[in-house]
């Protein structure tokens, strides 16, 4: 609480104070907090604790000339580090994203490796930065550090990590070609109709919008199968909105149709394609089928394909679930998913800060479930498996 006070009072008087008034202020508040009084002030400023405790010794002795000499021109003194290295944060992001972990539903992020230890990476890499500064960017950029949560049933595959480097290496070699990457996956299936929907939506006061009691299936208009692809690089997105069945040839139809409605326009000229996907449901790494309906679509596109599948209780770790369909059950948040045409709308609406762009579109065919692949089909497949883990990592070309 007096951290904020502190920082509430300085904010407002930043615009009319220089550097020697600053450092004074700050002085007489510490003083005025007695002891810790420094360690505050600086925290609630951001000035430093040196700058405080000269303050302090400036109000001991505060004669007019050894103040005035104190006031520095504008524009000088030492330049801090992020001015002086322009790649510092860059690299920093670098050196954590093969190591991220979190929720990525609260898009709050941690870190297994210390401040020191990324500190010490940094100067290896040219940059003389301390592991505070660490700290401070790692903060400003929405990491904190966290404790160990169970959240976890079962036992963890010992390649789990390994798959995670695999798939970031694989994401950067793409990049760097300018191929597209994508990462696909099902959001929770929704029942179509007047039903109370997670969230609060402003509304007149002692007036909230009446639904139904109980979500009874037999009161839907249907279900609502969104299925979505995300553009990492673009950072835009593409719901099919399915009515019947989540199956893997609906998977990759809703693929086909981010291809020829954003991907072609995007990547022109493009021979490769790079999915990141979960290992279960419809793109699962098991299906037949999915692999067959890749190769149709790889056939149709002259795209060569490569999958990368995340490992066994991993799902939320895929970026298009906290780029994409996080912020859509945001944006929908407290509304009645009255009909399909309200679900597209309410999700090719959706938006953020960074411009993301979604477009969404219903697929109204029906898909047989339990379609049987024969095995002169998969041989017909032109699969080729990766050395590291082939089960989850494979390529397909087109014939």
């Amino acid at each position: 609480m007096i951290t904020e006070m502190i920082e509430t009072k300085y904010q407002m008087l930043l615009p009319i104070m220089n550097e020697q008034l600053k450092r004074l202020w700050a002085a007489s508040e510490a003083k005025a907090l007695g002891h810790g009084g420094i360690a505050t002030v600086s925290k609630a400023t951001g000035l430093a604790r040196n700058t405080i405790a000269q303050g302090l010794r400036d109000l001991q002795q505060p004669t007019v000339s050894s103040l005035k000499s104190r006031i520095r021109a504008p524009g000088a003194g030492r330049k801090k580090t992020v001015t002086l290295s322009p790649s510092l944060k860059h690299d920093l992001e670098t050196l954590m994203e093969p190591a991220t972990r979190g929720d990525p539903e609260s898009c709050l992020l941690w870190t297994c490796k210390s401040l020191r230890k990324l500190a010490d990476e940094l100067k290896l890499l040219g940059h003389e930065v301390s592991y505070r500064l660490v700290g401070e960017i790692l903060k400003e950029r929405g990491y904190s550090l966290q404790a160990n949560k169970k959240t976890i049933e079962g036992k963890q595959h010992p390649d789990r990590n390994g798959q995670f480097e695999y798939i970031y290496e694989q994401t950067k070699s793409f990049q760097q070609k300018g191929m597209p990457v994508i990462s696909v996956d099902t959001k929770k299936k929704e029942l179509v109709g007047n039903f109370k929907n997670a969230g609060k939506e402003w509304c007149p006061k002692g007036k909230p919008e009446q639904v139904f009691v109980y979500d009874f299936p037999s009161d839907a208009l249907g279900k609502a199968i969104p299925y979505g692809v995300y553009d990492l690089a673009h950072n835009e997105g593409w719901v099919s909105v399915g009515v019947s069945r989540d199956t893997a040839e609906f998977a990759v139809e809703s693929i086909r149709r981010w291809w020829q409605s954003m991907g072609r326009e995007k990547y022109t000229g493009a021979k490769q394609l790079l999915i990141t996907a979960d290992g279960g449901g419809s793109n699962s790494s098991r299906a037949k089928l999915w692999k067959k309906e890749l190769q149709q679509f790889s056939c149709e596109t002259s795209l060569s394909i490569t999958v990368c599948h995340f490992p066994p209780g991993t799902s939320k770790w895929n970026k298009i679930e906290h780029r994409l369909f996080s912020y859509i059950t945001k944006n929908w948040r407290g509304k009645p998913l009255e009909s399909y045409e309200v679900i597209v709308n309410l999700i090719a609406a959706t938006t953020t800060k960074e411009g993301l762009e979604v477009r969404c579109k219903m697929d109204q065919k029906e898909y047989e479930k339990g379609k049987e692949v024969s095995k002169k089909e998969m041989k017909a497949i032109k699969l080729k498996r990766h050395e590291f883990h082939g089960e989850w990592n494979y390529s397909i070309r087109p014939k």
